[in-house]
């Protein structure tokens, strides 16, 4: 026989238990809503952060730069000295600038983003490729002379892993780099020191000017691709070729996927930033040379080009309109500036061969 006496419980219980069920509800729903807040206001912060953080660098005036850092020091501006500070600087700018170096974060707004990271490798590269002219071609007299060490030390140090985070992580790997450039600078600055060289001729800046093309040609083609182009197969052999008949050409399709298109922008985008200073200091330390060449307008030429590709992109989104289309297309943009400064290299090139 059940027990009705029992089985609900006291007046008092019963009364009590949808008491404690609404403060259960309530308490969920107070949590709830305040994690939502929490969300909320963590996803704004980090989105004004990530916008912040994707300014690109203001162009920095480049001998005034020089001019300031040895007065800091107490140095002379000696023949190498404003292209190693301006190297020491853009490089710098990579992990001073907001939001630090980027390409290597591993939370948010950092992880997150890809036009920076883009920016920032663009960057590198042309850091990579003049620490490597210094330390094979502008610090040696000759093929036979010893290398610098500091060089030595300085290039594998920006050759590191551009996404390592930690142990060791890319930020310090390219902060002694810097310091590595800071010492190589301090000597050649320094009468006493007979150690550090720089020798400003026309070849070892040819040998550089060659890795610039190289860059700038690559670029081009891989800004061109993002509207879809028919690129011909140069590596046929060869043929018997039919009286009356035209050989055949193997054809094929080439077309940036869609998801890296802005990618491949922003690259562009850091590696002329690079190069404009790169080349601003070039011309100090090399006026010489390419007075005597009458080549200081080629250089002046490449550097407008440059600069002229750093005008604010005031669209929201990078587009990809075709060639003759409605939209723009600003790969298309970027390339025309980029292709037309390779042209120059290649100029400026043939003159420092003339004799």
């Amino acid at each position: 026989m059940l027990d009705w006496k029992n089985r609900a419980g006291s007046a008092p219980e019963r009364a009590a238990e949808p008491k404690s069920a609404t403060r259960s509800y309530l308490g969920g729903l107070l949590f709830s809503r305040a994690l939502a807040t929490l969300l909320a206001i963590y996803l704004l912060v980090t989105g004004i952060l990530g916008w912040y953080w994707s300014e690109e660098p203001a162009l920095f005036p480049v001998q005034q730069n020089a001019q300031m850092a040895a007065e800091k020091e107490g140095k002379q501006m000696v023949v190498g000295y404003t292209t190693v500070e301006t190297l020491k600087t853009v490089a710098g700018t990579l992990l001073n600038k907001p939001g630090g170096y980027i390409s290597n974060d591993r939370f948010p707004p950092g992880l997150w983003m890809d036009n920076m990271p883009s920016w920032e490798y663009g960057v590198l590269v042309q850091v990579r490729d003049l620490t490597r002219a210094l330390r094979k071609d502008f610090a040696r007299s000759q093929s036979q002379s010893a290398e610098d060490a500091d060089l030595a030390k300085a290039e594998p140090r920006f050759n590191f892993d551009n996404k390592s985070w930690v142990l060791p992580s890319s930020e310090s790997e390219y902060q002694e780099g810097i310091n590595s450039l800071s010492r190589y600078q301090a000597r050649l600055s320094d009468p006493n020191q007979k150690t550090a060289l720089f020798y400003a001729r026309a070849d070892n800046l040819n040998n550089w000017l060659g890795d610039v093309g190289t860059r700038l040609g690559s670029l081009s083609q891989r800004l061109s691709a993002s509207v879809g182009r028919v690129k011909l197969n140069t590596s046929l052999k060869t043929e018997v070729v039919v009286p009356g008949v035209a050989p055949q050409v193997d054809e094929e399709i080439v077309e940036t996927p869609w998801m890296q298109i802005d990618n491949v922008f922003y690259e562009a985008r850091g590696q002329a930033w690079a190069l404009s200073h790169l080349l601003r200091a070039i011309e100090v330390d090399f006026a010489d040379v390419l007075a005597k060449k009458n080549a200081t307008v080629s250089v002046r030429q490449i550097i407008r080009e440059l600069e002229a590709s750093q005008e604010p992109v005031w669209s929201p989104m990078i587009l990809n309109g075709s060639g003759f289309g409605v939209l723009a297309n600003h790969s298309l943009v970027m390339a025309n500036y980029i292709s037309r400064a390779n042209a120059a290299v290649i100029d400026l090139r043939q003159l420092l061969n003339q004799g």
